[in-house]
């Protein structure tokens, strides 16, 4: 059985108060977390740190949060790693949003039962792959 700190999770937004109270959530809850304000850092982390899991924001300056799952997707060590997306905008799935399989959204205001309950969903997700 795995444990909340044997995860590391990273945390993509571009809004401090959101990236602070996300890291707050995860880390009360014993999650290792690391974090993101920007699309290209965040690619450059999830080389680096690899994941277990990654909150990404989807409207974010330059590069949002499709292209960033775009670019990880592209990755062959990298493309398993889950993604919630998190957005303040209705659910609209168009095509190309389908084809970058994003594992789950989020809504803002994010609800704190609902994102642990994604977060250990998609986790327990993880670790059945890796055995």
């Amino acid at each position: 059985m795995c444990v909340p700190s044997d995860f590391q999770i990273l945390v993509v937004d571009d809004i401090d108060d959101n990236v602070f109270f996300l890291q707050t959530v995860l880390e009360t809850e014993g999650y290792q977390v690391e974090t993101a304000t920007d699309g290209d850092t965040a690619l450059t982390k999830v080389e680096n740190f690899q994941p277990d899991l990654i909150l990404m924001d989807v409207m974010m300056p330059d590069m949002n949060g499709y292209e960033v799952t775009r670019k990880i997707r592209q990755n062959p060590d990298l493309r398993f790693i889950p993604i919630l997306m998190v957005t303040a905008h209705d659910y609209i799935y168009t095509d190309q949003q389908l084809a970058l399989d994003p594992d789950n959204f989020i809504r803002k205001p994010v609800e704190c039962d609902q994102l642990l309950s994604k977060v250990a969903t998609l986790l327990e997700t993880t670790v059945n792959h890796r055995d």
